[in-house]
């Protein structure tokens, strides 16, 4: 059983757990913690998602991510489901890019940018979570997200990130 912490809009905890895959009360809200991972050159890490997963099974994300666990913060739930699912260490060279609530989902996203030089061997899978990964240039990551093929809500999440690319 995974438990969460509740929070309000705000971001303010509210002193009581949820469950994973049970029902989120209205005005209540979890934490989801998102890591894009790009090497000094440019290039973008693309995870695909294990064909197990209740979401988007088998679909490419643009770098790794999860909720954060009950007693977590946004940054440390972000360092965790990092080593979990690519193996990459960040060693607190996390950088915030947005912080979003989304209603419908009952959550409030931290997206955190790691500029890395990781091996690109060295990608580690985490067996029912991710099933591959590619690195891909600037350019093709580009095309990658104008033509939607990241998961739908991710892709708005990430879009002054992409601009920010763009402006290069």
């Amino acid at each position: 059983m995974e438990l969460w912490d509740a929070y309000n809009e705000a971001g303010e905890k509210l002193g009581f757990d949820l469950i994973r895959g049970e029902k989120i009360p209205d005005g209540v809200y979890h934490l989801v913690c998102e890591v894009v991972v790009q090497s000094p050159e440019g290039d973008i890490l693309l995870m695909r998602r294990s064909w197990e997963k209740e979401v988007s099974p088998g679909r490419w994300e643009i770098g790794a991510g999860g909720s954060a666990l009950k007693g977590e913060s946004p940054l440390d739930g972000a360092g965790r489901e990092l080593r979990e699912e690519t193996g990459i260490d960040a060693a607190g060279a996390l950088q915030e890019l947005y912080r979003i609530t989304h209603r419908e989902h009952h959550a409030i996203y931290y997206g955190y940018l790691l500029v890395t030089n990781w091996p690109r061997e060295g990608i580690v899978l985490q067996e029912g979570e991710t099933i591959a990964y590619r690195w891909v240039p600037r350019e093709e990551f580009l095309l990658f997200y104008d033509e939607g093929l990241s998961i739908g809500s991710q892709r708005e999440r990430l879009k002054e990130f992409v601009d920010s690319m763009r402006a290069l």
